[in-house]
């Protein structure tokens, strides 16, 4: 405990905290005395999803165990807070508002003890297949079970239940964006605990080497039970989450799409660290968004960004940024600097040439389809012409060229340095 506890981390919270608090006037018009809604619905989106991919990493990062059903237990506490709010609603019973998220991860708790029950008397593979399983069965039965799941038009709700215990009415995104936040960190905050604990170790252990763990005494299946329910309770947190914030939960919120968000923000930010999928979920939801908006092709984007991660950063971007660590201790961080501008040209070209083909691909389908013009800086493609797809094509060819030599020159500078560490480690010593 005295790791998170440590004045220099309580000082990482408390500007994190002044941040997050700071956020929403950033994007406050003050001619109008406004909010920007949309701003403020991403960020808490953000938020939510920052938890989400935490509780998924307390099963891959730190159990190894690989689920493709963890909306299940998100969405299932997002389905359980709607019918909380209605209830609420309906019967006029004073529950306050900040107390629904706790709810929505009890909720998570229970459905993660059903379900872990079944899915962690296996692991590694089988217990993919299971959560897979499960994923593809709750999904199917949230078109089936109208009253509970409300079919495809799912359950709405109103988070305006005028119960509060500080006041608020939540009928503003700034007041919910605060709800989020605070939930937020607590629940960050209880898992990273969580990993000091001993059954977080434990999990940990068992994951690094599941005779050894059973050797010693421990039950490696308790062990993935534990650690699959517990997971279940900070899942749920967001869903309740989710469920305020757009006042309807869909069969979506139980769809692989949505397992697949957390899988994502976890392995491209690192499931190596902690903090790995916060970076990772905040990249997701910003590329959701953000690149969805500009290109009909964002999910091919997603993906390729994720196939890159994982043949050449398979440690995530926490893990990129721990392989500096030995070269910044020796302080020659600074002969990174021009290895780095030397492959950066190489890089842009590459990816504008393969932008470029994509859309030209995405425009002569679902853009023509869409009546839409391919413009490039103002300036108006013809994406029936061949001239376009040649340029893009040489960027791609050259950029690639040039980005793999100028990368042999990165690595054979990166492992001098790497050796120049390692020898003034020893001299150290």
């Amino acid at each position: 405990m005295n790791t998170f506890f440590s004045g220099k981390q309580r000082g990482y919270w408390v500007i994190a905290l002044l941040v997050l608090v700071a956020l929403p006037w950033v994007f406050y018009n003050w001619s109008t005395g406004r909010h920007s809604g949309f701003a403020l619905t991403l960020a808490s989106e953000i938020g939510l999803m920052i938890v989400f991919s935490l509780s998924f990493n307390m099963q891959m990062g730190q159990a190894g165990l690989l689920s493709f059903g963890h909306a299940i237990l998100f969405g299932l506490a997002g389905y359980t807070t709607a019918h909380l709010l209605n209830g609420i609603k309906s019967s006029g019973f004073w529950f306050p508002m900040e107390l629904v998220p706790l709810v929505g991860g009890l909720a998570g708790l229970g459905f993660g003890i059903v379900f872990g029950y079944l899915a962690t008397k296996q692991r590694a593979t089988a217990f993919a297949m299971i959560t897979m399983g499960l994923g593809e069965l709750v999904a199917a039965a949230a078109l089936m079970f109208m009253g509970f799941f409300g079919g495809e038009g799912g359950i709405t709700t109103n988070r305006v239940i005028e119960a509060s215990l500080v006041g608020a009415t939540y009928s503003a995104p700034w007041q919910v964006y605060y709800l989020v936040v605070a939930w937020g960190l607590i629940a960050t905050a209880l898992m990273l605990l969580h990993t000091q604990t001993p059954l977080g170790r434990m999990a940990n252990a068992q994951r690094d080497n599941f005779e050894r763990a059973q050797f010693v005494g421990y039950d490696p299946q308790r062990i993935r039970f534990y650690q699959f329910a517990i997971s279940g309770f900070f899942a749920g947190i967001p869903g309740a989450l989710y469920a305020i914030l757009y006042e309807i939960v869909t069969f979506d919120a139980v769809g692989a799409a949505k397992s697949t968000t957390a899988l994502l923000a976890s392995y491209i930010g690192g499931v190596g660290g902690f903090f790995g999928p916060v970076i990772g979920a905040i990249l997701v939801v910003l590329l959701q968004s953000g690149v969805s908006l500009l290109s009909n092709a964002w999910l091919l984007y997603v993906g390729v960004l994720f196939i890159v991660m994982v043949m050449y950063a398979p440690g995530g971007i926490v893990g990129i940024l721990a392989e500096h660590r030995p070269i910044a201790q020796s302080r020659q961080l600074g002969q990174l600097v021009v290895p780095y501008l030397r492959l950066l040209p190489a890089a842009l070209l590459t990816l504008f040439g393969f932008v470029m083909l994509v859309e030209l691909a995405s425009f002569t389908t679902i853009g023509a389809a869409q009546g839409k013009q391919f413009k490039v800086g103002g300036m108006a493609i013809v994406t029936g012409s061949l001239q376009p797809w040649l340029i893009a094509a040489a960027a791609l060819v050259l950029g690639g060229l040039w980005l793999r030599w100028e990368g042999r020159r990165f690595m054979a500078r990166w492992n001098e340095l790497i050796e120049q560490a390692k020898l003034a480690v020893g001299g150290a010593r």
